[in-house]
């Protein structure tokens, strides 16, 4: 099976040697968004509000770079660095999908890269 790369000039240069989304199979495997700003390439600034805003906007960049929106996502995973920011995290979240949502886990981290306090990766077909 060919893996196709998927990327997007509308985003932030990944911080490592990663795609920022593979296609195979059908499936399109996006990479951890943390809340990098577009016009930067910074994390930005605010809360954990701000920066699920902000990741649900460059997952939405990726998804459009492969043809695909939000409706089309099957899996996703949320990683905070402290649980106590679930209940903001959850609320945007559930601004940006519709029923029925897609299968989700969210778990705490020690720590994600460059500080953020949210990532988020995801599978859609």
């Amino acid at each position: 099976m060919p893996r196709e790369a998927i990327s997007s000039d509308r985003l932030p240069p990944p911080v490592g040697p990663f795609s920022a989304a593979v296609r195979m199979g059908g499936f399109l495997f996006v990479s951890g968004q943390v809340a990098l700003s577009p016009a930067t390439g910074r994390l930005i600034e605010g809360d954990v509000s701000a920066q699920t805003e902000q990741v649900l906007e460059n997952l939405r960049t990726v998804l459009a770079a492969a043809g695909k929106t939000l409706a089309d996502v099957a899996r996703v995973n949320v990683y905070l660095t402290d649980m106590k920011h679930f209940a903001q995290m959850n609320a945007v979240y559930a601004r940006h999908f519709t029923a029925p949502y897609p299968a989700r886990t969210t778990v705490a981290v020690a720590a994600l890269p460059l500080g953020a306090a949210v990532e988020i990766d995801l599978i859609a077909q």
